[in-house]
């Protein structure tokens, strides 16, 4: 284990009344701004037959408000030294900026204004031109990039369809063209107010500003009732090894393991998530000495995780076949590493790596002022407690090789996996 200590950043809170939910965590070394905020509202909330609202509204927040002109938003705030985007995600939708301090009136007024005032500018052309848009996105981003639907594949081996996390984030294209601008606009009214939301802001401010502009514009936003979400309860694991083939003109034979694992929070996630580490996330890991560098089978192999909040994330193994190798073998010799670690664990060399990895990435992150504003707006939301990110590296380097053991065992075991073949061929998957 790690003799990680815990961060220092000065973090400020503070809930206006209308419910929204704001940080301040000055950093004086340059003079900009890091403006994050986070909805708490992703795909996960999507009703059957409205799949991919959440995600066509970080493309509609953009297109104006009664206040602003389509197109402006973007455009006031490159012209005076600004960059700003959004994300998307099962769990959240994240809108965040980066400014010089002394624009920091202004974004806060563009986030306060589309928050209050987007509905008189979300028309019916406007929806419709903004699901051209998504449409476009799919078609390159999914449709025609290899192993673009791989996440297709996956959610609907892991969920069943009417499961929270049974879509993907963007959606189906027939449900996003069956939305009404009614649909839209309660979609927004819902999930679109104060009390559902986490406003962070991080750099070259002091708390009392950074409180008193919150309050300047945003206090006066009304607040709304959010829906009670109902839990999800974690899935049992899979049994009977669920297999998904599907084919297209891809470069080459793909074969994914797939898992339920715990949710992302938790400490067992975390145990898990070094699990996948020992196993894949380097080229010093085992299924790339094992699948690449030994058998010679794979020109790749790894593992990763999709992590989720709520009931089960999902883990993965995967390799890439070379040409004319057999996908059954290298479904063997996955399983076998995978078992091997089930058994064993790490040994320490690997664990101290999985820790010091953890480490730096996550002090990377913390480096950059919108990094670590987003990680401060993700962690009040998902878990109401943004000190959390001064003791993540603690927390992961307090666990030891035998907890990576036993998670491993719990969660890993090959006969508890799923599996997806994705086979270099014409289009077409076929379900077994």
């Amino acid at each position: 284990m790690t003799t990680a200590v815990p961060l220092g950043y000065p973090i400020h809170t503070q809930t206006l009344a209308n419910g929204l939910r704001v940080i301040v965590n000055p950093d004086h070394a340059v003079p900009f701004v890091a403006v994050n905020l986070w909805y708490d509202v992703g795909s996960r909330d999507e009703e059957p037959g409205r799949t991919g609202l959440a995600h066509l509204f970080e493309h509609v927040m953009f297109q104006g408000s009664a206040n602003v002109a389509s197109g402006e938003h973007f455009n006031t705030l490159q012209a005076s030294g600004a960059t700003g985007n959004a994300t998307t995600w099962f769990d959240r939708t994240n809108y965040f900026e980066a400014v010089p301090a002394g624009v920091l009136d202004l974004a806060l007024w563009l986030e306060a204004d589309r928050m209050a005032n987007l509905l008189p500018a979300l028309t019916q052309e406007n929806l419709d031109t903004q699901r051209e848009v998504v449409k476009e996105e799919k078609r390159q981003r999914y449709d025609n990039a290899p192993y673009g639907d791989t996440i297709d594949h996956l959610l609907a081996l892991a969920f069943p369809p009417d499961h929270p996390y049974g879509h993907t984030v963007i959606g189906s294209m027939t449900d996003l063209d069956a939305a009404s601008l009614a649909d839209t606009h309660a979609f927004f009214t819902t999930w679109y107010s104060p009390g559902n939301a986490v406003l962070t802001l991080v750099g070259d401010v002091t708390a009392e500003e950074g409180f008193a502009k919150a309050q300047a514009y945003f206090g006066g936003l009304p607040s709304r009732d959010v829906p009670e979400r109902a839990a999800v309860e974690p899935l049992a694991p899979h049994t009977g090894v669920p297999r998904s083939v599907t084919s297209a003109p891809v470069p080459a034979d793909m074969l994914y393991l797939q898992w339920l694992t715990p949710p992302r929070g938790t400490r067992a996630a975390d145990a898990v998530d070094i699990a996948l580490s020992v196993l894949g996330a380097t080229e010093v890991s085992r299924l790339y000495r094992r699948l690449v560098r030994d058998d010679a089978s794979c020109s790749g192999a790894g593992s990763s995780s999709v992590p989720l909040v709520r009931g089960n994330s999902l883990s993965l193994a995967y390799a890439r076949a070379l040409d004319g190798q057999d996908l059954a073998a290298i479904e063997e010799a996955l399983c076998a590493e995978v078992a091997r670690l089930c058994a064993g664990g790490p040994t320490e060399a690997e664990l101290q790596r999985a820790h010091i990895q953890f480490e730096r990435e996550w002090l990377a992150e913390c480096a950059r002022l919108e990094s670590r504003a987003a990680l401060f707006s993700g962690y009040a939301t998902m878990f109401g407690d943004p000190e959390r990110v001064n003791r993540r590296i603690v927390e992961y380097g307090s666990i030891g090789a035998d907890e990576v053991r036993e998670a491993a065992a719990t969660w890993l075991r090959p006969e508890n996996r799923a599996v997806l073949e994705y086979r270099r061929g014409p289009m077409g998957p076929e379900q077994w």
